[in-house]
Formats: C-alpha cells, sequence, structure tokens
C-alpha cells in the first residue's frame, strides 16, 4: 500500500505566514526547495563517485598523511575499526567493533589527529545509541562539542567575503563563537534593524579537505573488503559513499536553508505552534555562510531542575511533532541529539536547530515505517520484513522465508529475556538484530529510515531529561493510535493493507 501524498511543500511554503511575515522569504523559500533538489541529485552522483576506490595526486598525499598518523597515534587496524563503528550510524552492521579501552584510545587519538572528516566520523558514532557499544558512544562524545574554534578573525573574513554588500545589513558580530563543530562555527549577531541572529561559518578549504579523506576512506574500505570477509559482507565501501552523501551536503548551506524553510512549513501545517526551526534570511545565505533568525532556548540535557516545566507534557509534543512530521509529511530532522533540541524555559516551546541532515521519506516509504512500528509492537518477524520490502529494504521479488525464520529466532530470544514485556529501549536491540539480518543476508536498511529510528533512540535521552517517570513507549504508541485515527493522515490503509 502507498500512502496519498501529502500536499507538496510548495504549497505549505506558500501557506505559510510565519514564512510570509519575513520580507522576501516566501519567494527565496521556494528558490531554495527547487534548487535543492537538483543540487541533492548532483551531491549523490558526487558521492558515488568519490566513494569509488581511485588513487589521485590529492589522494596520494592524504593516503600519505592517514599513514603517518596511524604510525604515530594509532595502529593497522583502527581506521577499520572507526569505520566499522561509524557504519552502524547509516544502518550498516559488521561484528561488534572492539571495545577494548587500548583500541577506543587509539581510534580518538586518530580522530583527533586526523582532522575535520574524522571527527565526523566519531560524530557519527557518537548518535549512535543503541546501535553500538555504550564503550563506543561515550568514548566518542566529545566529537560533538569539543571541535575547535578557528583562529580569531578567519570566520568574520569568510563573512565579509561572501555576503559582499549585504554584510552591511549585520550591526555587530561576536567574535566568540558559540559553538564550533566539524563543518563549521556559529556566532550571535545583531541586524542593524535589531533583529538577533545566528552567523553560521564554514571551515576555509574544508570542501577539499573532505573530499580528499573520502576518497582515502574508500580505499581503505576496498582494502579492508579483500582482506576480510566480514567487513566485505558489511559493505564498507557503501557505508563510505552514504557519509559522502551526508557530509557533502552538510558542506553546502543552501541546502541547509532548504532544510530550514521546508520544516517550518511542515510545522506549521500541523499546527505545532510549540516547534519552530529557525527562518534563514533573504540574500544572507550562500554556500558557505548562514544567517538566520536567532530562536530561544538551552538544550534539554541543561534545563533548570527548579523550571516549572510540565515534563510529561515537553515529552508529548515532542515526540508528537517528529512523529507527525515524519509519517504525514515526509520531512523531519536527521539529527535530534540534546544540542539541537532546544527548549524555551519560560514557554515550555522548542527550537530545533542545526538542519544540515534531514530525512525525507516518500508515501511509499512512510507507509513502510508504519507497517515496521506495527510489527515491531506486535514482536512480528514476518511485518518487519515485509515492512522493509516496503521501505525500499529488499526486493519486492526478493525470497523472504529464511530472512523472516532467522529474524524471528533473534526477536523470541529477546521477548524471552524481557519476559514477554515490549520496551521502547528494546527498540534499539530490536534494531541491532534487524540490521545484523538483512547485513548476513546481503541487505541493506535505507539512510532515511535509520536516521528516523536514532530519532526515535534519542527520545529515550530526552524522557529522561524531562520526564524520567514516564512510559516512552505508551506515549509513541498514543500518538500513532491518534494519527491511524485521523481519516486526513491516510495511516490507517497502510496498516489495513
Amino acid at each position: 500500500m502507498i500512502l496519498p501524498p501529502p500536499p507538496s511543500i510548495d504549497v505549505l511554503i506558500r501557506r505559510s505566514e510565519r514564512l510570509a511575515a519575513m520580507p522576501g522569504l516566501t519567494q527565496q523559500a521556494l528558490q531554495w526547495h527547487h534548487d535543492a533538489v537538483d543540487q541533492r541529485a548532483v551531491v549523490a552522483r558526487d558521492a558515488k563517485r568519490l566513494a569509488t576506490p581511485r588513487l589521485w595526486p590529492d589522494t596520494l598525499g592524504s593516503l600519505f598523511s592517514m599513514g603517518w598518523r596511524i604510525v604515530t597515534t594509532a595502529a593497522p587496524d583502527v581506521p577499520i575499526q572507526l569505520l566499522g563503528a561509524a557504519s552502524a550510524a547509516v544502518g550498516l552492521r559488521v561484528e561488534p567493533p572492539n571495545a577494548s579501552a587500548g583500541t577506543l584510545e587509539r581510534a580518538q587519538r586518530l580522530v583527533r589527529a586526523g582532522g575535520p572528516t574524522y571527527v565526523k566520523l566519531g560524530q557519527f558514532i557518537a548518535t549512535a545509541d543503541g546501535l553500538l557499544p555504550d564503550e563506543w558512544v561515550t568514548a566518542f562524545a566529545w566529537c560533538r562539542d569539543e571541535a575547535p574554534a578557528l583562529p580569531p578573525g578567519v570566520a568574520l573574513e569568510v563573512v565579509e567575503r561572501e555576503l559582499g554588500p549585504t554584510r552591511s545589513q549585520l550591526e555587530w558580530i561576536d567574535e566568540t563563537p558559540l559553538a564550533a563543530g566539524s563543518i563549521g562555527q556559529v556566532h550571535r549577531g545583531r541586524l542593524v534593524d535589531g533583529t538577533e541572529v545566528v552567523v553560521k561559518v564554514r571551515r576555509p578549504g574544508l570542501r577539499r579537505r573532505f573530499r580528499a579523506d573520502i576518497e582515502t576512506l574508500a580505499i581503505a574500505a576496498a582494502a579492508a573488503e579483500k582482506l576480510h570477509e566480514g567487513t566485505r559482507a558489511a559493505n564498507l565501501t557503501g557505508f563510505v559513499e552514504l557519509f559522502a552523501q551526508l557530509a557533502l551536503e552538510e558542506l553546502d548551506f543552501r541546502l541547509e536553508a532548504a532544510n530550514l524553510v521546508d520544516s517550518s512549513a511542515v510545522l506549521e501545517a500541523l499546527g505545532a505552534d510549540h516547534m519552530h526551526a529557525p527562518r534563514p534570511l533573504p540574500g544572507m545565505v550562500t554556500e558557505r555562510v548562514l544567517v538566520m533568525e536567532l530562536l530561544p532556548g538551552v538544550s534539554y540535557s541543561r534545563l533548570d531542575p527548579s523550571a516549572d516545566l510540565d515534563g510529561d507534557r515537553l515529552l508529548h509534543l515532542g515526540i508528537k511533532g517528529v512523529v507527525e512530521a515524519t509519517l504525514k509529511h515526509g520531512v523531519f530532522h536527521g539529527d535530534l541529539h540534546a544540542g539541537n533540541v532546544l527548549v524555551d524555559e519560560a514557554t515550555g516551546s522548542f527550537s530545533l536547530v542545526d538542519f544540515g541532515i534531514a530525512g525525507r521519506l516518500d508515501p511509499a516509504q512512510r507507509a513502510g515505517l508504519v507497517e515496521y512500528l506495527t510489527a515491531w509492537a506486535m514482536n512480528d518477524a514476518a511485518g518487519q520484513i515485509t515492512a522493509m520490502q516496503s521501505f525500499g529494504a529488499i526486493a519486492k521479488d526478493a525470497e523472504i522465508d529464511a530472512l523472516v525464520a532467522e529474524l524471528q529466532v533473534e526477536l523470541d530470544l529477546l521477548q524471552d529475556r524481557s519476559r514477554g514485556a515490549v520496551t521502547f529501549d528494546q527498540l534499539g536491540i530490536t534494531l541491532g538484530r534487524l540490521l545484523q539480518v538483512l547485513a548476513r543476508n546481503g541487505f541493506r536498511m535505507p539512510k532515511d529510515l535509520v536516521l528516523f529510528f536514532k530519532n526515535l533512540l534519542y527520545l529515550s535521552g530526552f524522557a529522561a531529561s524531562v520526564a524520567p517517570g514516564a512510559d516512552v513507549l505508551e506515549v509513541v504508541q498514543e500518538i500513532l493510535l491518534d494519527l491511524l485515527a485521523d481519516p486526513a493522515a491516510g495511516l490507517d490503509e497502510a496498516v489495513g493493507a
């Protein structure tokens, strides 16, 4: 069953009162949206080319540099362990990576010495809660928060060069960054009309560095697949291609601007007045600089315990916004870790930030997701595998009886250990088993589905911060039942198919 398509993003952008409230933004938003469709296709082709092992002059230099870093900071097998661990974040699965203290220490040294590309790999690992051993996730948590800032003055030089005459609209930019990441850093600013803004600046020279490093990783992955049967089955070269696609999309801030306006229009169409994405400023977005409005809030992990907030309400509204945007419109934030979900302690509203990664599902994939969530709650292996067919992870004409039997054995073992209880925390383990079964049989879970499931796993951390006593699974099931009962959503057709 394919769900009826929702209203097009074009229509939602034109209807959006919030976008229209900023002069010139509606037309600019439509331009960003249409340009992004073509640009994502270009990025996908470029990622595929970069992930095809070959030797170029830049690659030779990067290979030499990587070899020297391995000799001086790590060990020969550490890059493969690092690739294998990071692959879990996008749906590929190898044997559980070595989590010994020595391996983790050497892997961290390689990431610290390797620069932005390797820090980005570390961020994949740091956000793979439930899909990797806890030791790996904890060891690389620093990659989310500890990227070095650019030298003083460099960010302001990039802003001057990129914005040209429109730079005059910025009355003030704080030279001290709010935060620094592997791709760039953000600064507070103020327009001449008093509007408080955030200025995001890409690190200079990053595109060339990423491209050379990705080509090097492709060679390392290909070599590993020739030498190790386990990595060959896991398709590490496929991971390098997916990593390249996600990283290259993040490098172009015009694509992030498109994600911001698309998500703003979707949230408004849902009536989610409690949840917002920043609006980019027309004429102040380039490939390397993104100026957007400053939204209020602090990370949910840093909320003041004395603040008078209704944790159960926050949890319900947060989950409802994420699930409804995904299942009704197929557009969602792709990386909802604590640093990207802000809560305004004064109003209890949400601000979602950093839209460099966004997920997009077509009607068939939305139907497959509904099927999977229903089958997961029922511990139904056949339903889960059939849902993977709907989602495109498994060919429609594939022989699935052996897959179903293999997965059902794994699920029954899990059910025996949990005494039949289906808990939200169990979702990560169930996903791990599904990934292993798919990988062993030559299949792979699509990137956007993994992004959505990662968001569900993040909700466990969100619940622990705002509503420690809440049953997250019960909240998710309640929201799903409401959606299934809503004829306008069309989701009941997916379950009844």
